[in-house]
């Protein structure tokens, strides 16, 4: 089953990802509200640690966040950090104090919740991990990845996905509403019709399983957890969104010739659409 896969392929994402040392790329990028083009610069910090609760249970924390020296505008940075609320310096320096204070939190909490539990869990190892990953950031939308995955007792890992895209030229996290203006009604039946056209790869005895054969909903909500690049607008649903644990992530496209007469004119010129 593809429950497998999925997780041990973000497992193994994410510990290659703690592996590495900080990143530091230099993106190029169009006009943000200046008048010449800048250099858009990423950097990133990492926190991987572990503590060893008895003999019984092994905790670790990994998270990775990414740093832009270059964007000041802070109502802009308080949505790229959304996830992580009372950031108050996004320098390098104040992100690596948080993540480093994050951890001895999640520590400490879990070594007090699970003294009851030790005789129960021997053996175990328990973990966090959440990543920040930049996957574009073309005509002045930035799409950041947002990645996270856990296990604390159960069968299984649980891991999710949030999609972001924001608007450079504007200092803001971009909408649904910002790029079509097509009724979320209409979107959500086309995201029905569509649902098989990325498969997730999920097979039982008898071969590939379809999507659509999987679903826990009679509607597929069409959430802001969107991204698009020069063909489709894509929504992705995490785990347990629309589909049992078995089909993992589900990514759903609508190209732009479905949304053809609702798409923003502002948003269609930037992205080159014909």
């Amino acid at each position: 089953m593809k429950n497998t896969f999925a997780v041990l392929a973000v497992s193994s994402f994410l510990a290659f990802s703690a592996c590495k040392k900080s990143d530091h790329t230099v993106v190029s990028s169009d006009k943000t509200g200046t008048a010449e083009t800048e250099k858009f610069v990423v950097d990133s910090v990492i926190v991987s640690d572990s503590s060893k609760i008895g003999d019984s249970l092994t905790i670790a924390f990994t998270n990775k966040l990414l740093v832009f020296p270059t964007l000041k505008d802070k109502k802009l940075l308080d949505s790229i950090y959304f996830d992580n609320e009372g950031i108050k310096d996004f320098s390098k320096k104040g992100l690596q104090a948080y993540l480093d204070n994050r951890k001895n939190n999640y520590f400490n909490s879990v070594k007090n919740d699970s003294k009851d539990l030790l005789s129960d869990i021997s053996g175990q190892k328990w973990y966090t991990s959440s990543h920040m990953n930049l996957v574009s950031n073309d005509n002045g939308y930035m799409h950041i990845e947002y990645v996270w995955s856990s296990y604390e007792g159960g069968a299984h890992d649980n891991y999710g996905f949030s999609e972001r895209v924001f608007d450079l030229t504007n200092n803001r996290k971009l909408e649904l509403s910002d790029i079509t203006s097509m009724p979320k009604a209409k979107i959500e039946v086309m995201l029905m019709k569509n649902v098989n056209r990325i498969n997730s790869g999920t097979t039982d005895g008898e071969g590939q399983v379809k999507n659509s054969e999987m679903l826990l909903v009679e509607t597929i909500p069409a959430t802001n957890n969107f991204y698009f690049d020069q063909k489709n607008l894509y929504f992705h649903y995490s785990p347990y969104e629309i589909t049992a644990f078995a089909a993992g992530d589900i990514v759903i496209p609508v190209s732009w010739t479905e949304l053809k007469g609702t798409l923003n004119t502002k948003f269609k010129e930037r992205m080159k659409i014909n």
